[in-house]
């Protein structure tokens, strides 16, 4: 049940030092939270209490069925810039059905997410390249940095793209709002400075660390009181300013989302987007924080616990949530010890929305807008794109390619082509793996490239080594590779396919051994097999090509070489041993 039901684990150990932690580090997450959830909201095209909705139910059930210690869930900025996006192309924004598409969204994601979980099927998420994510991730940020511009100014500006937003924003610069730029100006200005310098400072003031921590954290919520207040007394949404106007007071009420087919048929595809890219955001936050605690999570109850939380949120009016990494942080730094942090928080939030509401009244939506800005620009990280230049071209022009598209097409373009895109490279990659023709280190029994270090070879015998598992993307290649090498050298009368790192082998690539091995015996030139691993011998057993084999299967490189040529072999390990690396 401990498999299943993580909680079972952590809650007969729950004392009262491990409350307090959990509350303080509630407390403060809390204070992060809110006007976080009600900006997201708005990013997602919907009322802001929705974004309040969104940050109760999933939390109480992260805590049930997560493995995270730390992990806070709700609302985050990709996840609702790819909600707005796709439910945009359903239904109206400010209409009962936009909201009834996002709460299906929820919903689907949620649906799809625990069917992952329960059928193990976490690995589908390492078929994102890292590149590709960094990619999109920062092409996002700058879209919904760029979507905040027209609210800082208090002008319409719709697109979404970076060339619609743009062209919107020229279009309607001279309509600017003066009232609405100081109030964005200002918000934007303290919460840059409260990020980025304000701990330093109150150090510098001699506040204690903790404090200061404290006052950081809760620096938006201080913006959000004082431009409250300012919108307030000086009347400023008669001049022209948006403000963010009735909030539902109360708890949501459960409900089941639209059930009308055609919905849900156009939302498969975007919510399957969602799942993928909540998951990987969520086991890449929770991964981090688990190391450095010594902890481990498990990715596939991550599956089930974030399909459980995505479902609370549909069911609650809530609409997709996941893992967010700036939450998770101070969930971390706060001293939170167990997922009942979140479920505190969880509290916090359903108070907040039962007491709090009627105070947001005058609250300028500038701030949000400057509040998703800060919030989102520590997602951009263009720099990425040159240190993966430098590492793997490919992976730098995955990256490139997921940027642009994402920029000049939109969210989901951007991701599908980053999915599509990594998996080529994969294919790619592995359609054309590593090999080296190797020979004997002088004084040893070990073999090397022959292109890196200073080895023996005979002439008689080709020994090559292939880098990656044999499967049917690359099982023609194989064929190519050795018959060439073959073709090269008339003097060679054996070949040995070092498969010491071949950890798998499927039926083409069966099929393509026993051709080679037709083909060489032909040419009157017989195959080996060295250093064959347990469960690729199980499968060849399985075959004929064992029996037709026209050479031998050797333990080691060595043991063949020593049968194939045994008076250079033996003369080659009583050389003196020495570095044999070429520089």
């Amino acid at each position: 049940m401990k498999r299943f039901f993580p909680i079972l684990d952590w809650a007969p150990r729950y004392d009262r030092a491990t409350l307090t932690n959990d509350l303080v580090a509630a407390v403060i997450v809390t204070i992060m939270l809110i006007p976080q959830s009600l900006a997201y909201a708005l990013l997602a095209g919907l009322p802001a209490e929705v974004g309040l909705y969104a940050s109760i139910a999933p939390l109480v059930f992260y805590a049930v069925f997560g493995t995270s210690r730390a992990l806070a869930v709700g609302p985050v900025a990709v996840v609702s810039l790819m909600t707005a996006a796709a439910v945009g192309e359903i239904a109206a924004p400010g209409t009962p059905e936009y909201l009834g598409a996002a709460i299906a969204m929820a919903v689907a994601s949620g649906l799809m997410l625990l069917a992952m979980g329960v059928l193990k099927l976490g690995f589908i998420a390492n078929f994102l390249s890292h590149p590709v994510i960094s990619g999109f991730i920062t092409a996002s940020g700058l879209l919904i940095a760029a979507g905040q511009l027209p609210g800082l100014l208090g002008i319409k500006a719709p697109g979404h793209t970076l060339p619609e937003i743009l062209s919107g924003l020229w279009a309607g610069l001279a309509g600017f709002n003066p009232f609405t730029l100081a109030i964005g100006a200002f918000a934007t200005a303290v919460l840059w400075w409260a990020r980025s310098r304000m701990k330093a400072a109150l150090a510098g003031w001699g506040v204690p660390t903790n404090m200061a921590t404290v006052l950081v954290r809760a620096a938006p919520v201080g913006v959000v009181a004082i431009t409250t207040l300012v919108a307030f007394a000086f009347g400023l949404g008669q001049q022209g300013v948006a403000l963010v106007g009735d909030i539902p007071s109360g708890l949501p009420a459960p409900a089941l989302p639209p059930l009308d087919p055609d919905l849900w048929a156009a939302i498969l595809v975007p919510a399957a987007l969602i799942s993928l890219v909540g998951y990987v955001e969520t086991v890449s936050v929770a991964q981090t924080l688990a190391a450095k605690r010594r902890q481990r999570i498990d990715p596939d109850q991550e599956l089930v616990a974030l399909g459980m939380a995505n479902l609370g949120a549909g069911f609650s009016g809530g609409f997709p949530v996941t893992g967010g990494f700036a939450r998770s942080v101070v969930n971390f730094d706060a001293g939170a010890e167990t997922p009942a942090a979140g479920a505190f928080t969880a509290i916090g939030m359903a108070l907040a929305t039962l007491f709090l509401t009627p105070l947001l009244f005058h609250l300028p939506k500038a701030t949000l807008s400057a509040t998703i800005i800060v919030a989102v620009l520590g997602l951009v990280d263009l720099k990425a794109l040159w240190r993966t230049w430098g590492v793997n071209r490919a992976d730098a022009a995955a990256m490139a390619a997921t940027i642009a598209i994402t920029l000049l097409a939109g969210v989901e373009p951007g991701i599908a082509s980053g999915v599509a895109l990594s998996i080529l490279l994969h294919l790619w990659r592995t359609s054309r793996p590593h090999f080296a023709v190797i020979g004997q280190v002088p004084g040893t029994e070990h073999y090397r490239n022959v292109n890196r270090h200073s080895v023996v070879t005979v002439p008689e015998v080709l020994s090559i080594r292939v880098d990656e598992a044999l499967y049917f993307p690359n099982a023609r290649w194989l064929e190519d590779t050795v018959m060439a090498a073959v073709a090269s050298d008339p003097r060679i009368r054996n070949v040995v396919l070092n498969c010491v790192a071949v950890n798998d082998v499927d039926s083409s690539a069966i099929e393509s051994l026993e051709a080679i091995n037709t083909r060489l015996r032909d040419s009157g030139v017989r195959l080996h097999l060295a250093e064959v691993k347990g469960p690729v011998m199980d499968r060849l057993k399985r075959t004929h090509l064992i029996d037709d084999l026209t050479g031998f299967v050797h333990l080691t490189q060595y043991d063949a070489m020593q049968a194939l040529a045994p008076e250079p072999t033996q003369a080659t390990r009583a050389l003196p041993r020495c570095n044999t690396a070429k520089a």
